[in-house]
C-alpha cells in the first residue's frame, strides 16, 4: 500500500503538467482580430475600404497612406489628414502647428473624441433635428443633408468645393455643429424647427484648412452607395491635397481612424520628454495590440515550446527523485531550546538571536550564587551581602574584593538596562571578560577559609 504512493504522486503530477500545457497553448494561441467600425482595412458594410479605394483612385496609390501612428514630425504643409471617429484626442499643439505652415486636415466624427480638438476652434457639437425635413425611408436617423448656399436676390452664389458635384448627402445618425463664423458646408433643413449644420470649414492663419463633419458614418462602405455620398467624399479628397492661393500642393493624404497614437512634433525639435512619451505609448500600444489580437504564430509557437520543455523536464526530474519516507512528527527529536534544565537553558543563551545582555545577567547569577552557597548564606542575599561578607572572611585578596565590586556595579546596571527595556551594547570581548573575571572569583573563594 505505501509503494503506491509514490507512483500516485507521479501520474498526478503528470495529469498537471497536461493541463499546464493546454493552458500555455490556449493563452499564447492568438485569437483572429476583427477589424473595427470606420477601418480602412474593414471590407464589411460597416468599413471604409472603399473610401481608401477611392482616395487612391484619384490621387494614386504612392500619395495615400494609412497610419498606425501619426508621427507630426514627418508633415509637410502641402500634406492633408483625413481623421475618421478618433477615440483618443487630437493634439491640438501640433495640429494647430501644421494647420498654421499651410496643411489641411479633415475630422469626420460624430461620438468619438473629435470634439476636444473641435472645441479648441470653437465648434460646438448639437443634437441633430429631430424632424428632418426629408429622410431616407422617413427615419430621422438617416435625414437627408444638402449643401450649404448663400442666396443674394433669390439666387445661388455658390456652395464649397467640397460640395460642388453633390446633390444631397445620406447620413447615418449624425449629431451637428453650431458655430461663430465658420462657412458652412452641409446643412440638414428641418421641419418646424431650425435647421442645422452638419458640415463646416474655415482658413486658419490665411494659409491652412480645417473641416469638420458630424457624422463618420457618411463615407462607410454601406453609405458610398448612395450618389451624394461618394461624390462628397471624392470632393472630400482632392480637396485635402488640391493647390491653394499660396501656392502649389500635391502632397500626400494621410489616413487615420478610432485608436490611432500620435508622435514627434510638427518642425522638429522634438523634446526628452516627448520622446519618453512616444516610448511609453509605443509599449502601450504593443501590450495593447498583444492583448487584442493575440501573440504572433512564431512567437506563440516558440512560448508553447519553451513551456512543454520546462513542465516536461520539471516532471522527469520530479519522477526519478528517490521516494523518502518522512517519520511522523512525533518521532522527531526534541530542540535542545525547547527543554528544560542546563542544557535547553544554555542552548537559549548560545542562541544567534539571544542577546548578549541575558548572558551578563546569567553571569550575575552565578556569581551570586556561587558565593552564597560558599558563605552559607541564601541563594536570595544581595551583592552588598556578599561584598560584606567576603570582606569580614576575607576569602579574596584586596585586587580580586575591588573587583568583585566593580563586577557587581557593572552587572546591576546592565540587569536595571534590561528590565527598564533599554538600548544596551554588549560586545563578545565583554561578554568573555565578564566570564573570566566570575571564574577567577568563584575559584579564589572557594579556597580555605579565612576565619577572623
Amino acid at each position: 500500500m505505501v509503494a503506491c504512493c509514490p507512483m500516485r504522486a507521479h501520474a498526478a503530477k503528470w495529469f498537471q503538467l497536461l493541463g499546464l500545457f493546454a493552458l500555455v497553448l490556449g493563452l499564447a494561441w492568438p485569437s483572429p482580430a476583427r477589424a473595427a467600425a470606420f477601418d480602412f482595412n474593414d471590407t464589411t458594410w460597416e468599413g471604409t475600404s472603399e473610401l481608401l479605394a477611392l482616395a487612391r483612385a484619384r490621387l494614386g496609390g504612392s500619395r495615400v497612406e494609412i497610419l498606425a501612428v501619426l508621427d507630426w514630425e514627418r508633415l509637410r504643409p502641402a500634406d492633408g489628414v483625413l481623421i475618421v471617429h478618433p477615440t483618443v484626442e487630437v493634439d491640438y499643439d501640433e495640429a494647430s502647428a501644421f494647420l498654421r505652415a499651410g496643411g489641411r486636415i479633415a475630422v469626420l466624427d460624430d461620438f468619438g473624441k473629435g470634439d476636444v480638438l473641435l472645441g479648441r476652434f470653437q465648434i460646438r457639437r448639437v443634437t441633430a433635428p429631430l424632424r428632418p425635413a426629408r429622410a431616407l425611408r422617413d427615419n430621422p436617423s438617416y435625414a437627408i443633408a444638402v449643401p450649404a448656399v448663400q442666396l443674394v436676390a433669390g439666387q445661388e452664389q455658390g456652395r464649397h468645393p467640397i460640395v460642388a458635384q453633390v446633390r444631397e448627402v445620406v447620413t447615418n445618425h449624425p449629431s451637428a455643429f453650431a458655430h461663430p463664423n465658420l462657412t458652412p458646408v452641409l446643412e440638414i433643413p428641418a421641419r418646424g424647427e431650425p435647421g442645422a449644420t452638419l458640415a463646416v470649414t474655415g482658413i486658419i492663419v490665411n494659409r491652412g484648412r480645417l473641416f469638420a463633419m458630424a457624422d463618420s458614418s457618411a463615407s462607410i462602405n454601406l453609405m458610398l452607395r448612395y450618389p451624394g455620398n461618394r461624390a462628397f467624399s471624392e470632393g472630400l479628397v482632392d480637396y485635402l491635397v488640391e493647390d491653394d492661393s499660396w501656392g502649389h500642393r500635391g502632397g500626400k493624404l494621410y489616413l487615420v481612424a478610432n485608436d490611432f497614437r500620435q508622435r514627434g512634433a510638427y518642425g522638429g525639435g522634438t523634446s526628452l520628454g516627448q520622446e519618453i512619451k512616444d516610448q511609453l505609448e509605443g509599449f502601450e500600444d504593443m501590450v495593447s495590440k498583444v492583448h487584442d489580437d493575440g501573440l504572433p504564430d512564431v512567437l506563440a509557437m516558440l512560448f508553447a515550446v519553451i513551456a512543454g520543455v520546462v513542465a516536461v523536464g520539471w516532471a522527469v526530474s520530479s519522477s526519478a527523485k528517490v521516494y523518502r519516507r518522512t517519520p511522523p512528527r512525533f518521532a522527531s527529536a526534541q530542540l535542545l531550546v525547547a527543554q528544560g534544565g542546563v542544557a535547553g537553558r544554555a542552548a537559549v543563551l548560545g542562541a544567534p538571536t539571544t542577546h548578549r545582555a541575558l548572558v551578563l545577567l546569567e553571569l550575575k547569577s552565578a556569581l551570586e550564587e556561587g558565593l552564597a552557597e560558599r558563605f552559607g548564606l541564601s541563594p536570595r542575599a544581595g551583592s552588598a551581602a556578599l561584598v560584606a561578607e567576603a570582606e569580614r572572611r576575607e576569602v579574596l585578596a584586596p585586587g580580586s574584593l575591588a573587583e568583585l565590586k566593580r563586577l557587581f556595579a557593572e552587572l546591576g546596571r546592565a540587569e536595571t538596562a534590561v528590565a527598564a527595556s533599554q538600548p544596551l551594547r554588549v560586545t563578545k570581548e565583554t561578554v568573555e571578560r565578564t566570564r573570566r573575571a566570575v571564574l577567577a572569583i568563584l575559584t579564589e573563594a572557594a579556597g580555605p577559609r579565612r576565619e577572623p
